[in-house]
């Protein structure tokens, strides 16, 4: 990811203050205020509580002030403040697959000694559908791969406003149809194709879910990460984890007025609201991750719900101690990164032995 020497000034700034904040019980504890403090009986990992007292004064997460592609920059430069070292014993591929409306820019992963067909996933990654690309995500992609022992396919769909809804739900039914109609050329078995993504990127992948019932090639499994699944925001998460906690309704409204636009029938559709299909069966069994202090909780939980109803096979974990994007921010939080191992052994160990 290439970054302006602004950008790496700030990013080694908010290093040194995050070092200087964990030598510090007194500082940390004085910062931490009511994050320090239960909330429906869990406490944030005290990791993530001392990032967000930082987010407090850099103001990193708040984006609303910007136009999108500046927005865009800021995300990438904060992603690089808080993920894991970028893993090398994997082989990372630029691609192009088929789209409606062009090409999709996609990157192929493929681990040191993986043998073809393998078990892949098709990943798409979160942003609010406004921010996020290929290279936001390209180190949780890497580590997927690698301690997964899967090929990782992950989809550079087109970003809103420039691209309003339903574009970035298009490309990622188009992305998925062209990698199972290719498998062969990409070392991938068919029959153990997974899609997965978090925050929007989850979206994406029940929508695929979804709009690929009855086709001869569907998922064999969808693993949602922190999904936003219905964008009226109705669920009771949005409102108890309205601020504080890195995304926050400001945020969620910003990004959902760029991708659906101004009218608020819009977001009601199924294909950006995939928790309020008039119908869910026949979906390929979930695994749905949520986060205990993040305002899309409940909607994860909601859907699993109606899976579970309609004689879906689904899993739900909730990481109580977690925030939304955890998966991403495993280079200041050594529970992040924990709590993403696990989550990738879970879904590659039922993508490849099956759901039980």
């Amino acid at each position: 990811m290439l970054l302006s020497p602004l950008a790496r000034a700030r990013i080694k700034v908010a290093r040194s203050l995050a070092d200087a904040i964990r030598s510090s019980k007194g500082i940390s504890a004085r910062l931490l205020g009511f994050r320090a403090r239960p909330v429906e009986g869990c406490t944030v990992d005290l990791d993530l509580a001392l990032m967000l007292a930082l987010d407090d004064v850099l103001k990193s997460s708040d984006l609303r002030g910007f136009a999108p592609p500046v927005a865009r920059a800021r995300m990438a430069e904060s992603v690089c403040m808080v993920e894991i070292p970028r893993l090398d014993s994997v082989s990372v591929v630029d691609e192009r697959l088929r789209g409606d409306a062009g090409p999709i820019p996609a990157r192929r992963y493929v681990p040191e000694g993986l043998a073809a067909p393998s078990p892949c996933v098709v990943f798409y990654h979160g942003g609010g559908f406004v921010t996020g690309d290929l290279d936001t995500h390209d180190s949780f992609c890497r580590q997927l791969a690698i301690e997964g022992r899967v090929r990782v396919i992950a989809v550079d769909y087109r970003l809103a406003p420039e691209h309003r809804f339903p574009a970035a739900a298009t490309d990622a039914v188009a992305a998925f149809r062209d990698v199972a109609a290719r498998a062969a050329d990409f070392g991938v078995d068919p029959a153990r194709i997974a899609v997965m993504g978090d925050s929007a990127g989850g979206n994406l992948s029940a929508v695929v879910s979804l709009k690929t019932r009855g086709e001869a090639h569907r998922p064999a499994l969808q693993v949602l990460l922190y999904p936003g699944l219905d964008a009226t925001c109705a669920h009771r998460s949005h409102a108890v984890y309205a601020n504080g906690w890195m995304l926050t309704k400001g945020m969620i409204d910003w990004y959902y007025e760029h991708y659906f636009g101004p009218d608020p029938a819009v977001r009601r559709h199924p294909d950006g609201s995939p928790l309020l299909a008039p119908s869910v069966e026949g979906a390929p069994p979930a695994l749905v991750f949520t986060a205990g202090f993040d305002p899309l909780r409940d909607e994860g939980a909601a859907y699993v719900e109606r899976l579970t109803a309609a004689g879906v096979p689904v899993r739900l974990v909730c990481h109580e101690s977690m925030i939304h994007g955890f998966v991403l921010m495993g280079g200041v939080a050594p529970a992040c990164r924990e709590e993403t191992s696990r989550i990738i052994r879970e879904a590659s160990a039922a993508l490849r032995n099956g759901f039980s």
